[in-house]
């Protein structure tokens, strides 16, 4: 086995001089570009020299709390980018092989920039204390060295509500060293409140001893408690396919552990876990677990190949025109009794007022769809446009609207 080592004279890195105090002002979409080149260079350094990456990665999470400090981040991309370069280069860290002194200062470079981290930005770093630590036995002198500070938040009667700033840190730590007994001991404690920052550990180690029932008891107490719901979901989901209670898991917190950015990726995040199920049955159990929403799930189901459900879904309750009005467009040749029905839903729900600033381009869209779907239906004109008016013959201004960029008729307005 290789010597462990020092880190050689460290390379002249680009992000370190972009990576300032302040340097990003508030606007996040610069900080989310250069923390991706940053990364982009640290992983090439990889490749040449793994311990000079990861002292490149150790020095550049040192900096991310400075150089945010004034960033907005209300949309969360930014701490999203964080949470990735972590997955990415805490295990670089911890598992490199350098010389104990190396580590050492790494790992106090590291508490140090968490210990200045107001905003905070990298708080979840302590989440990898254990990984950071790179061997039990450095994991265990970390846990060691917290413990006292975490006793005494945990103590009955004490005062802070038992906070301790390195609380998931000595967890993390025990957990890493294989003091697993002890872990569980002190999650015992009341002052815990069955918070899942805290819990997550005990069912890891119960997991570890392959104590499965147990485990899912912990996470469905923190379950109950609400917070971090998605990520507790998906650890009591992940237990209950492991036990064999498949229907069980999909019916308790598939919805919740499967949740993606977008319905379509919902669905497909379900219907690849879960191919036992037709996806018409998971999306019908979707809509039914989100009712008045049925119109947002349209698009899942044209995308899908469900196209007389994707119907169904937007007659039931407002559905954006613009989807429909594109769907219309898009499908015309290859669906087009279900592009003349979407096109003609389209015109329906906007003369009903729905649909943000609907504009007359957004109209005729949806209009000329239709005009083109009937005719290659083969049908009169008229009769499009007799469906159409049926849609917009009141006096409404947004009934009115639809007629007049569609150049139909009805009597006098």
């Amino acid at each position: 086995m290789a010597t462990p080592r020092a880190p050689r004279a460290a390379p002249t890195w680009t992000f370190a001089a972009r990576f300032r105090r302040g340097a990003f002002g508030w606007k996040s979409d610069r900080a989310i570009e250069r923390l991706d080149e940053a990364a982009a260079e640290i992983r090439a350094m990889v490749r040449q020299d793994p311990v000079l990456a990861a002292d490149g990665a150790v020095r550049l999470i040192e900096k991310l709390s400075p150089a945010f400090e004034n960033v907005d981040d209300s949309s969360g991309r930014l701490q999203a980018v964080i949470r990735d370069v972590f997955e990415q280069f805490v295990p670089l860290i911890g598992t490199v092989e350098v010389a104990p002194k190396t580590r050492e200062a790494w790992l106090e470079r590291l508490w140090q920039a968490m210990v200045d981290d107001e905003m905070p930005w990298i708080e979840r770093l302590g989440d990898h204390w254990g990984t950071l630590c790179g061997s039990p036995e450095v994991a265990s002198a970390w846990a060691d060295e917290l413990l006292p500070g975490l006793r005494a938040a945990w103590a009955p009667g004490a005062k802070g509500h038992g906070w301790y700033s390195g609380t998931i840190p000595c967890l993390s730590s025990l957990y890493a060293a294989g003091r697993h007994a002890e872990l569980l001991v002190l999650l015992e404690s009341p002052q815990t409140h069955d918070w899942w920052d805290c819990h997550r550990w005990g069912v890891k180690a119960l997991l570890d001893h392959g104590h499965r029932h147990e485990a899912l008891a912990m996470a469905e107490r923190c379950y109950r408690q609400g917070r971090y719901r998605y990520e507790v979901a998906r650890t009591c989901e992940a237990i209950l396919i492991d036990l064999g209670q498949r229907e069980l898991a999909y019916r308790q917190y598939a919805f919740e552990a499967n949740q993606a950015n977008t319905n379509l990726g919902t669905l497909k995040a379900l219907a690849a876990k879960y191919p036992e199920k037709d996806k018409a049955h998971i999306l019908s159990d979707l809509v039914e677990a989100n009712p008045g929403s049925e119109g947002k799930w349209f698009a899942a189901a044209k995308s899908a190949g469900l196209f007389d459900v994707a119907l169904k879904l937007a007659r039931s309750s407002p559905t954006d025109p613009r989807t429909l009005a594109r769907a219309a467009r898009d499908f015309a040749t290859k669906q087009p009794a279900f592009a003349l029905e979407a096109g003609l839903l389209a015109l329906g729900w906007m003369a009903r007022g729905y649909g943000y600033e609907v504009s007359s381009r957004d109209v005729a869209m949806a209009w000329e769809a239709c005009l083109a779907v009937g005719k290659a239906l083969e049908l009169a004109p008229e009769d499009v446009r007799n469906r159409a008016l049926a849609l917009c013959d009141g006096k409404s201004g947004a009934e009115r609207f639809v007629r007049a960029e569609t150049r139909l008729s009805v009597g006098s307005d």
